[in-house]
C-alpha cells in the first residue's frame, strides 16, 4: 500500500470535488503535487478515470481551472487526474540556462537517460505506473483509464497509449507535438534528456511507434489552424502520414481560427470527454 497523499485543497464543483494532494514520489525522487476531479457518482462507488496531461510550463491547475471539463466529467461519472508537468523542488535541475521549454515544467514525459537529468525526470514512469497506483489505492476510482493532453502533454498521452497496449481504453489529444524528433523543441529536449544518439529518440516518438503498435486505439487530434506552433513544432502532418502507412485510425481535425490556447481546448474538450467516456463506459 501506498502511503497516503496530503490533501491541500478541496473544491466542490458540479456535485463533485476537485481536489489537489502533495505525495513523495519514489520515481522522482522528490515531492509532487497531482489534482483530481472526482464526479459525483464516485460517492457511490469506483468510476474510470481520464489522465489528462499538460503542456510546457504548465502545472495541474491550467486544465482544472481553464478548460471547463467538470460539469461533462460529472454527467457522465468519469475521474480526471491531473498531474505535474515535471518534478519540481530542491536539488531537481532545472534548464542551466532558465528557459522555459527545458527542465522544470518541461519534462516531456520520458525517462531521462542522461546525467544530471536521469535521477529525476522519468515522468513516463511516473505517469503511467506510479500516479496510477497511488490514485487507485486511495481514491474511488477503478482500473479503468484513459488519457489525453495538449501539447507536450499531447505527445506524452499518444507516446503513453502507443506504449502500452491494454492499459488506457482511450487515448487523445490537443495539438500534440506528434513528431518530437524532428522538431525544435523535442530535438533540444531529447537531445539533454536522451543523449545524442538520435536512434533513441523515436522510442519516444508518437510517429515513430505507430509502425509498430500492436494495438490500434482510435487517435482523436484537434489542432488549430490559427496555432502559431503549427508548422514549426507540432506537426500534425507528419501524425497523419504515420497513421495512413500504418493503417492507424486517425481522427485529425483541424480547427479554422483556433490557436494554442485553452479557448481552443475549453471548444472542444466536450467532444474529447464523450470520446473516452464511450470507452471507459462501454
Amino acid at each position: 500500500m501506498t502511503t497516503a497523499p496530503e490533501q491541500l485543497a478541496a473544491n466542490r464543483s458540479f456535485g463533485g470535488w476537485h481536489r489537489r494532494f502533495r505525495h513523495r514520489s519514489a520515481v522522482l525522487g522528490c515531492d509532487m503535487v497531482f489534482a483530481i476531479y472526482l464526479p459525483p457518482q464516485a460517492e457511490a462507488g469506483p468510476v474510470p478515470v481520464l489522465y489528462w496531461l499538460s503542456g510546457l510550463t504548465c502545472t495541474d491547475e491550467n486544465f482544472m481551472q481553464k478548460a471547463g471539463a467538470q460539469r461533462l466529467a460529472a454527467e457522465l461519472g468519469i475521474a480526471i487526474v491531473a498531474p505535474d508537468t515535471s518534478p519540481r523542488g530542491t536539488g531537481v535541475p532545472g534548464d542551466p540556462d532558465g528557459a522555459w521549454d527545458f527542465g522544470l515544467g518541461a519534462g516531456f514525459y520520458v525517462n531521462a537517460t542522461e546525467e544530471p537529468w536521469r535521477r529525476h525526470y522519468r515522468m513516463y514512469d511516473y505517469v503511467v505506473e506510479e500516479l496510477p497506483a497511488l490514485v487507485e489505492a486511495h481514491f474511488p476510482v477503478s482500473d479503468a483509464r484513459s488519457i489525453s493532453g495538449h501539447s507536450m502533454g499531447g505527445h506524452g498521452a499518444l507516446v503513453c497509449a502507443l506504449k502500452n497496449p491494454g492499459r488506457y481504453r482511450a487515448v487523445s489529444a490537443f495539438a500534440p507535438i506528434a513528431n518530437p524528433s524532428a522538431c525544435p523543441w523535442g530535438e533540444k529536449a531529447f537531445a539533454r534528456y536522451l543523449g545524442a544518439e538520435r536512434a533513441r529518440w523515436l522510442e519516444w516518438d508518437a510517429c515513430a511507434l505507430i509502425a509498430g503498435a500492436t494495438e490500434r486505439l482510435p487517435l482523436l487530434v484537434d489542432q488549430g489552424e490559427a496555432d502559431g506552433f503549427l508548422a514549426e513544432q507540432l506537426r500534425p502532418e507528419a501524425l497523419r502520414a504515420a497513421c495512413t502507412a500504418a493503417g492507424h485510425p486517425l481522427n485529425l481535425r483541424l480547427q479554422p481560427g483556433y490557436d494554442h490556447s485553452y479557448y481552443f481546448i475549453a471548444s472542444f474538450i466536450d467532444d474529447h470527454l464523450r470520446h473516452h467516456a464511450a470507452a471507459l463506459r462501454g
